[in-house]
């Protein structure tokens, strides 16, 4: 991803410097009208609502990233977000190169007792893959039963209610978007799609959608980099001659490249469907963002198919 400038590392180093020399303020939850309370914390808030709302009144959460006009992959933290990370109990960052300021921030400030949550290292996804785990339906599975037996590692006298959060959120907030996805893979499987870059592949690939635009592409836009040449004259070929049935891109990250394609796909009356990396709007929840977003594409891919 993005190179962070010299200036954000003294950043961090500097305000961590404030509340740790070798072990930070963090350690033990607090009370609240006699209940647990852990201060967690996500760098992002797609897996901020999660944690949220696995946490229910026994945590407060915070999330680092969460304005839908940011691209994420360009973040700079500012010293408050490393005094936020410093004082939490748990914290969940994504890893996979997506957020290396986080891992940064969780050095400069250890602590024995946080608990930090990577999720590429849960799901097995090293550096240089793709870090877009949350458009990954079954990767999302895996964080929610983590961060449940996190919660319950750090607060076990509330096991019982984190077990039956665990299991609200799996079997109703999370119900609609199980259909959607269903829905989308018994009806499209094997339709072709474009996308802007790889934060659709996930998600594409779970619905069984055939991606058709170059990988290389959609690791170059994703990550910053310009994309070959042969990639973009593939993609604007596979537009022109309407190889692709819906084209999806990631509105928080739209280069020139990107939007000459999106005009283009619209121009030859190819649906064009927006996603973002941050919950959009910032006040809804994991699961409404989403179920938002399947129901649009799949109004896309009804547009294009007639199915």
């Amino acid at each position: 991803m993005h190179a962070r400038s010299l200036a954000v590392r003294v950043a961090l180093v500097g305000a961590l410097g404030l509340t740790a020399c070798g072990t930070s303020a963090a350690g033990n939850p607090t009370t609240s009208g006699g209940r647990t309370v852990l201060d967690v914390v996500a760098s992002i808030n797609a897996w901020g609502s999660i944690l949220a709302q696995l946490g229910g009144v026994h945590v407060h959460e915070h999330s680092i990233i969460t304005n839908p006009d940011t691209d994420p992959h360009s973040y700079e933290p500012t010293p408050a977000d490393a005094r936020t990370i410093a004082d939490s109990q748990l914290f969940v960052d994504n890893g996979i190169g997506y957020d290396p300021w986080a891992a940064q921030a969780v050095r400069a400030s250890p602590d024995v007792k946080r608990v930090v949550l990577t999720v590429g290292t849960l799901v097995h996804v090293p550096d240089g893959g793709n870090p877009h785990r949350w458009y990954a339906p079954a990767d999302v599975e895996r964080v929610a039963d983590q961060i449940t037996a996190d919660l319950r590692r750090l607060d076990p006298a509330d096991h019982a209610y984190f077990a039956a959060r665990h299991q609200a959120f799996e079997g109703t907030d999370l119900a609609r978007y199980h259909q959607l996805i269903g829905q989308i893979k018994a009806r499209y499987a094997g339709v072709p799609v474009g996308a802007s870059e790889s934060i659709f592949a996930p998600l594409a690939d779970a619905l069984g959608l055939d991606l058709v635009t170059p990988a290389g592409f959609l690791k170059a836009i994703s990550e910053g980099t310009d994309p070959s040449a042969a990639d973009k004259a593939t993609i604007d070929t596979q537009i022109a001659q309407r190889q692709l049935k819906v084209y999806v891109y990631n509105s928080q990250n739209s280069t020139p490249d990107v939007a000459a394609q999106v005009s283009a796909a619209k121009a030859q009356g190819i649906p064009v469907v927006a996603v973002t990396e941050t919950l959009s709007p910032a006040s809804a929840s994991f699961e409404q963002w989403q179920v938002a977003q399947l129901v649009a594409l799949a109004a896309a891919l009804h547009e294009a198919t007639g199915k």
